[in-house]
C-alpha cells in the first residue's frame, strides 16, 4: 500500500514498506542485535494490520509538494493539498477533485494502481531480505556499550565478500557501506545510513549505472504504541537508466500518522480525505 517508487529507488529503500499483503514471513532471527532488528522490520513490512493515514512532504531542487494519503485494502489513495507552501489554487483545487472524481467512476484505474504497489513491494521486499546476509556489521567504535539496557546503538556495516547478489534489486548492496541504528529495547531500525563505495552497473551496464558516492537516509520512529514508520528519507544519486543520465536528488518527510480502520476501501479512503479537508476548512473559519 506505498506510494510508487522508481525501479532505482527501490534498490536502495530496504525499510519504507508497511501495510503490504502478507506473504510468508520469515522467522526472527535468534543472533546479534542487528538481525534481531532486520528481522522485526520484514515481519512489519509484511504486516497489513495497521493501515495509516499521514502527510508526505517531498521536496527536490525545483518543486515542493504536500500530499496527504490514506492506506486502504485497494492500495493508497492521496490528495494534493499544496504546492511550494502554498495552498492550491482554486483551479488546482478543482483539477485535483476531478482527479479523485475520476477515480471513483472508474475502479480498474486503482486496481492497475494497486498492481504497481504489490510490484514494487515485492521487489524493495527482496533488499530487505538480503540485508542480513549482504553486509558485515560490526559495532561502531562510537557507539553506546551494546549491553546497556534502552540504548541506540550504532553498528558499521560493508559489504560481505561472500554474498552473491542474487538478482537486480539486491546488486548496489554489493556496493554499500554505511551505519544502521537499532533501538534495543524495540529491536527496530532508527536510522540506516549507506553510501555506494563505487560504481553499480545493471544488466552488465545496458540497463543503467548508479554513480559512486550516491547516498540515502532513512529514518524511522514509532508514530503509535508498537507500530514504526518510516518519517524521513533522503537520498541524492546520479546515474544512468537506460541511455538517460539521471540526477535523484529528494527528500521526503512523513507526519500526522493516525490509524484508519482494518478493510477501508478505496472509495472510503477518498471519502476521508475528502472529510479532512472539509474539517480543516471549518478551523480556518
Amino acid at each position: 500500500m506505498r506510494r510508487y517508487l522508481p525501479p532505482s529507488l527501490l534498490l536502495l529503500w530496504p525499510l519504507a514498506l508497511h501495510g503490504q499483503p502478507a506473504p510468508v514471513v520469515s522467522p526472527a532471527a535468534s543472533g546479534t542485535p542487528v538481525e534481531r532488528a532486520l528481522a522485526n522490520e520484514l515481519r512489519a513490512a509484511q504486516d497489513a494490520s495497521h493501515p495509516m493515514r499521514y502527510k508526505l512532504r517531498k521536496t527536490s531542487p525545483r518543486l515542493s509538494t504536500v500530499k496527504e494519503l490514506v492506506e486502504t485494502k485497494d492500495g493508497l489513495v492521496a490528495r494534493l493539498i499544496s504546492v511550494n507552501g502554498e495552498p492550491l489554487s482554486a483551479s488546482a483545487e478543482k483539477k485535483e477533485q476531478d482527479r479523485l472524481d475520476a477515480l471513483l467512476r472508474d475502479p480498474g484505474k486503482q486496481r492497475h494502481r494497486k498492481q504497481s504497489e504489490d510490484q514494487d513491494a515485492e521487489r524493495a521486499l527482496k533488499v530487505l531480505r538480503a540485508l542480513p546476509t549482504a553486509f558485515v556489521y560490526q559495532l561502531a567504535a562510537d557507539s553506546e556499550s551494546a549491553a546497556q539496557p534502552g540504548a541506540i546503538v550504532k553498528f558499521a556495516f560493508r559489504p560481505n565478500p561472500s554474498f552473491d547478489p542474487p538478482d537486480l534489486e539486491t546488486q548496489a548492496l554489493a556496493a554499500m557501506a554505511g551505519e544502521i541504528w537499532i533501538d534495543r529495547t524495540q529491536e527496530r531500525v532508527t536510522r540506516l545510513e549507506g553510501r555506494l563505495q563505487h560504481d553499480v552497473d545493471f544488466g552488465w551496464g545496458i540497463i543503467g549505472r548508479l554513480n559512486k558516492g550516491g547516498w540515502i537516509v532513512i529514518e524511522q520512529a514509532e508514530v503509535s504504541p508498537q507500530e514504526w514508520r518510516t518519517v524521513h528519507f533522503q537520498m541524492q544519486m546520479s546515474g544512468r537508466l537506460l541511455f538517460k543520465t539521471r540526477i535523484f536528488d529528494t527528500e521526503e518527510q512523513e507526519s500526522d500518522f493516525a490509524p484508519v480502520p482494518v478493510g477501508l476501501d478505496y472509495r472510503q479512503g477518498i471519502e476521508l480525505l475528502r472529510v479532512g479537508e472539509a474539517s480543516a476548512g471549518q478551523n480556518t473559519r
